[in-house]
């Protein structure tokens, strides 16, 4: 790192000696707990848009164009979420991490179950426009997909410096865990609930397009609620409140605007981070969106699909927290580095194997995915906060994380929903092992982090 990241307070390891195990095991739940209703949040749609969006906002397009479209307006999500992380970031870095995690998860809530609400193109909404609302319809979930992803985009960083600042030197990798576990949790919870509703409907019935994929968003109500209630009981990061004592101010801790301080002083962290955790995203959402899109296309009936998503969720949230407890004692980037080189035949492979047509090949297909996915973002949760300075750390880690999904979250699936419309599908594969050698050349540019103190 450079001299100016050195710190005159004492190591942060001398933080949480004067921190309660209950005290952390609060912040743990508080970040664990956050990201898992982010992440449910943007799963439903993924799921949705997989599932029932092209019949429901795009009734005059073929089943192809429909999904293209469905998955061109998940994208806008990650567009967003740049947006979300410069001004989330800002205040995170000026007002504390913790009252900025309360409005990301209100945003993020609020536009989810308001999605739940949207009539559809040409079908209305518990009674209400019986004759639908027409280009309306998808233009709404445009404009709510987008606050989506403005509030993840200020969640993750969050998240992960509430748990990064308050680990123990030498402990940040399994800290760190507790929020890179939400996305599994919230994968599951969205893959059950939907699966309870098709069951309990039917999932080709006129009752599930009508209003049963409706029911997962409304109950997203529910789950903002229980966060914000653990979110509000947790204090401030002992390191943003030393910065705070550091620079002798009590509303804020730099003159600077933390997004041009970040891309002048750490702009190459920033373009290395996104490149290296490109191909995580690229594996996570194929495997948790497109995958499901696919293997529906591949008549494997949508009760498998979605129990196949419940079991991958739980052996992807196991890989997650075996490579984050590990990189504290062999280091995040070689764990990094590991992922994305397993990434690249995988990626060769996966379509083939898919093509095969068979329910067990669809289930291979997406452990293995999810399995290489979590390898990789285990040791993120640590990583991404070790790399920036405590004035621009929120907005600095949220920069990088974010670009990263702009690369391997939003583009991938659109151009594969193409490419297999197009084209022989080795081609969609073609295109995830090229983006996973760049992302090891930029795990190979980067420098270990695990043995860096983050105090201010």
């Amino acid at each position: 790192m450079t001299e100016s990241l050195k710190s005159p307070l004492p190591p942060d390891s001398a933080i949480p000696e004067t921190t309660n195990r209950r005290k952390l095991r609060r912040v743990a739940a508080a970040s664990s707990i956050g990201t898992t209703i982010e992440f449910y949040d943007f799963f439903v749609y993924g799921i949705a848009a997989a599932l029932v969006f092209p019949a429901v906002f795009f009734p005059g397009t073929d089943p192809a164009t429909g999904t293209i479209a469905s998955f061109a307006i998940f994208a806008v999500a990650f567009f967003a979420r740049p947006v979300g992380a410069a001004l989330f970031g800002h205040f995170g870095d000026r007002i504390g991490r913790k009252r900025t995690l309360v409005w990301t998860l209100l945003i993020m809530g609020l536009a989810t179950v308001a999605i739940g609400l949207l009539p559809g193109y040409s079908s209305g909404v518990f009674g209400f426009f019986t004759g639908g609302i027409g280009i309306w319809a998808p233009a709404l979930l445009v404009s709510m997909r987008f606050l989506q992803g403005f509030a993840v985009g200020g969640e993750w960083a969050g998240a992960t410096l509430l748990t990064a600042e308050y680990a123990p030197q030498g402990q940040r990798g399994r800290y760190a865990v507790f929020p890179q576990l939400g996305p599994a949790f919230a994968f599951f919870l969205a893959s059950g609930t939907f699966l309870a509703v098709a069951l309990t409907v039917g999932d080709r019935s006129a009752a599930f397009l009508e209003y049963g994929w409706r029911i997962p968003f409304i109950l997203s109500f529910a789950l903002v609620g229980v966060g914000l209630w653990v979110r509000l009981t947790v204090e401030e990061t002992p390191v943003f409140t030393a910065q705070l004592e550091l620079d002798g101010k009590s509303d804020r801790i730099s003159k600077g605007i933390p997004f041009f301080d970040v891309i002048r002083d750490q702009w190459r962290e920033v373009l290395l981070a996104a490149g290296a955790l490109a191909s995580l995203f690229s594996l996570f959402y194929m495997g948790t969106s497109f995958l499901t899109s696919y293997g529906s296309s591949m008549n494997l009936g949508r009760p498998f699909i979605l129990g196949m998503g419940m079991v991958a969720a739980v052996v992807f949230g196991v890989s997650t927290a075996v490579s984050a407890v590990w990189s504290d004692r062999i280091g995040r980037r070689r764990l990094i580095l590991v992922s994305c080189g397993l990434a690249v035949p995988w990626s060769l492979a996966l379509f083939p194997l898919l093509d095969t047509g068979s329910r067990s090949a669809f289930a291979v297909g997406l452990l293995g995915t999810l399995i290489i996915f979590g390898v990789a973002y285990g040791p993120a949760g640590a990583l991404l906060p070790e790399l920036f300075h405590a004035r621009h750390r929120y907005t600095g880690a949220g920069l990088a994380y974010n670009l990263a999904g702009i690369l391997g979250g939003a583009i991938p699936p659109i151009l594969a929903a193409k490419l297999i419309v197009s084209g022989p599908t080795i081609f969609v594969g073609v295109m995830l092992s090229a983006l996973s050698a760049v992302s090891v050349l930029c795990t190979m540019a980067m420098s270990e982090t695990k043995d860096r103190e983050i105090q201010p």
